[in-house]
């Protein structure tokens, strides 16, 4: 209840709109993208919120420390060791496996700069769990923020890619400089 209030509060005094399509009716795993600045954060946030979508999301384990730790666990959050990103990737699938019902939103261009293709955890996760992938956004360019088409992944990984970046080609993020293509390293492989 306060969640919802605190986000129709958001939305109704931000510049930024809600577009969305209806919350997906069963979990999911949500992208997150053109993650290019902290304020993503608080836009996913506000989206889930509003929508009533119970949400857990992977951060890197250094917004875990500290008093910030308590408060991002909270919020949702799951540590990601980057060292070993394909153990947190097993934690969650488990996670999953066990009935734990949740969206679970991942931003696979990463931390904002500095990367030039996507991480494919999102894709390992949706397979290996049979989640749909539902398409988050932010576009600085129509200043909208919202959920996109939820759909299941086919498992020829070029063409969902195709489909991921159809959607995501005309939308900017906060900061349009730092976004990253569409883009896995293994798309050249199948999962």
């Amino acid at each position: 209840m306060l969640r919802s209030l605190l986000a129709r509060a958001f939305w109704l005094v931000s510049p930024w709109n809600l577009n969305t399509q209806p919350a997906p009716s069963r979990p999911t795993v949500l992208i997150g993208a053109p993650h290019t600045s902290n304020w993503d954060f608080a836009l996913m946030l506000a989206i889930a919120w509003r929508l009533g979508i119970d949400i857990r999301w992977m951060g890197k384990k250094s917004l875990f420390r500290g008093w910030r730790g308590p408060l991002m666990r909270a919020l949702g959050g799951i540590a990601v060791d980057r060292e070993d990103p394909s153990r947190t990737v097993a934690e969650v699938v488990a996670r999953v496996r066990t009935g734990d019902g949740f969206g679970l939103v991942i931003t696979p261009d990463g931390t904002r700069s500095g990367h030039t293709h996507w991480k494919s955890g999102f894709y390992r996760i949706a397979r290996e769990t049979g989640l749909p992938v539902t398409l988050g956004y932010v576009d600085r360019s129509t200043m909208t923020s919202g959920l996109g088409p939820t759909f299941e992944l086919s498992g020829d990984v070029g063409a969902d890619m195709d489909r991921i970046r159809a959607f995501y080609a005309d939308k900017a993020g906060l900061r349009p400089h730092r976004r990253v293509e569409p883009r896995l390293r293994e798309e050249s492989r199948e999962y």
